[in-house]
């Protein structure tokens, strides 16, 4: 059941049903509602903040993109690039495009791309929806050692993109000063820096296939509008260099990814839809706590997005969030029950076939989520910021939460300042004048924190500890 795809109707399910049964109990959710809304924007999920961590990373991306010669595209995708993680939060998720190498839809002619690109078509018969083989079509005049390497024989005399030997190649870089490279997970090559910053690192092919994105925007919808979906189109798709788990051509086959195209659909979600997202990423992490990505962010957004297609935008709104992720929860229990749950770009792919989930950790968080549902908008206290938050005295409360965004504004500018200092070989010159003026500002606020802290009678050990407990 699980690999059989999905039911024409099952986008139902994302349609809201309704969880209210009386005026007092509507009142109720209401206020709690608007509480958990104003919280979460004290916390660092406010849009300003959001959209300047966005705008951020995707200037980071361009820095590192103008440094490589038109060679690779870097994007930072996840949490980092939709602005929904502050600066330490979590992994710094990269996709890194080979511009030299074009993939093509079955009937897409490769006649208009210059002779130094690659042109290889995608094959999809006999491979589970989403996934696909690269055959050989035109071997471009430059070509990346890691890319040429990773070609191998069909059995029938063409030459096929191998996934695993591609991941295998760039796994054996040379390693930056300071990093620690980690076991390859899926597609990725996770890696620390400085013993705290953590990264995965996906290197991937461009993929033109407008007949797979032309479906997508053909689909009836209330959201997003016709010119978001336009702008989905136009940003295409990506090959990401992992397989079908459990398919005969794992090895050799690449996964469907509109990494930029749901930077753009995450973007064009409401305030509410926004933070019904986050809340739905803490109670992930906070309270079911997979264990091996059984369930990701991944599925979590692809639930916001259908509920965000399926229903008015109109109806989302601050008085109505938790009502919202009492639907969203209800949405995730349906898929752990069924162990079903189709992609928001392709419904054809069931993100829940190779979600690895045992019985035993079914049944646990089945009766998690039902027990949370039945809690009505105290399932809200279960999460160890909002409970805090709630307890937390308003004043200190929203002067440290202050400090934070400001010290992470100022972390991103810095960030983004560095690689403008940086030379050919990676020597950043520290030298520079907005530099210091970056550093200078971030000690100081540091230094009021540490102030505050010591007075407030908390042990600090030092500025680095601060730094990292605040913008964790």
């Amino acid at each position: 059941m699980a690999e059989s795809g999905t039911r024409p109707d099952e986008p139902e399910r994302f349609r809201r049903q309704g969880s209210v049964s009386s005026k007092q109990d509507l009142i109720q959710w209401e206020n709690a509602s608007v509480e958990t809304c104003t919280i979460l924007s004290w916390l660092g999920y406010g849009q300003e903040i959001i959209q300047a961590r966005r705008d951020a990373y995707r200037e980071h991306g361009k820095l590192m993109t103008g440094k490589e010669n038109g060679t690779l595209t870097y994007m930072f995708t996840g949490s980092k690039g939709e602005g929904l993680s502050s600066f330490l939060e979590s992994d710094v998720d990269k996709l890194i495009v080979n511009n030299r190498v074009f993939c093509l839809e079955d009937d897409v002619k490769s006649s208009a791309f210059p002779g130094e690109i690659t042109v290889l078509r995608s094959l999809s018969r006999r491979s589970y929806h989403g996934h696909c083989r690269l055959l050989l079509e035109r071997l471009g005049t430059t070509i990346h050692r890691h890319v040429h390497d990773a070609f191998c024989d069909d059995g029938y005399g063409r030459e096929l993109l191998s996934s695993d030997l591609f991941v295998n190649n760039w796994s054996n870089e040379r390693l930056a000063e300071g990093m620690v490279q980690h076991e390859r997970a899926g597609p990725s090559i996770p890696s620390t820096m400085s013993g705290h910053m953590h990264s995965d690192h996906v290197h991937a092919l461009h993929y033109y296939c407008p007949n797979i994105l032309s479906k997508w925007a053909a689909r009836p919808r209330h959201w997003p509008p016709p010119e978001a979906v336009q702008r989905v189109v136009s940003l295409g798709a990506f090959l990401t260099p992992v397989g079908f788990k459990g398919s005969e051509y794992q090895h050799v086959e690449w996964r469907v990814c509109f990494n930029a195209g749901e930077i753009e659909l995450i973007s064009n979600l409401n305030d509410t839809q926004t933070k019904l997202y986050v809340l739905l990423k803490m109670i992930k992490n906070d309270v079911l706590h997979p264990r091996k990505k059984e369930v990701s962010s991944y599925t979590l957004k692809n639930i916001v997005l259908w509920m965000a297609e399926n229903n008015p935008q109109a109806s989302f709104h601050k008085k109505s969030i938790l009502q919202w992720l009492h639907e969203a929860l209800d949405a995730l229990r349906v898929a752990l029950i069924t162990l079903e749950l189709p992609y928001y770009m392709i419904p054809e792919r069931n993100l829940m076939a190779t979600s690895g989930l045992d019985r035993e950790q079914q049944r646990t968080w089945i009766s998690t989520i039902t027990d949370m549902l039945n809690e009505g908008p105290k399932m809200i206290l279960r999460l160890p910021k909002i409970r805090k938050a709630l307890i937390a005295h308003p004043e200190p409360f929203r002067w440290y939460n202050g400090r934070r965004i400001e010290l992470e504004l100022l972390m991103l500018m810095y960030m983004n300042r560095a690689v403008i200092c940086r030379d050919e070989n990676g020597k950043i010159d520290y030298t520079d004048a907005i530099l210091q003026a970056l550093q200078r500002r971030i000690d100081e606020v540091l230094t009021d924190v540490g102030v505050r802290m010591r007075m407030e009678g908390t042990r600090v050990i030092n500025a680095d500890a601060i730094f990292d407990r605040i913008l964790m």
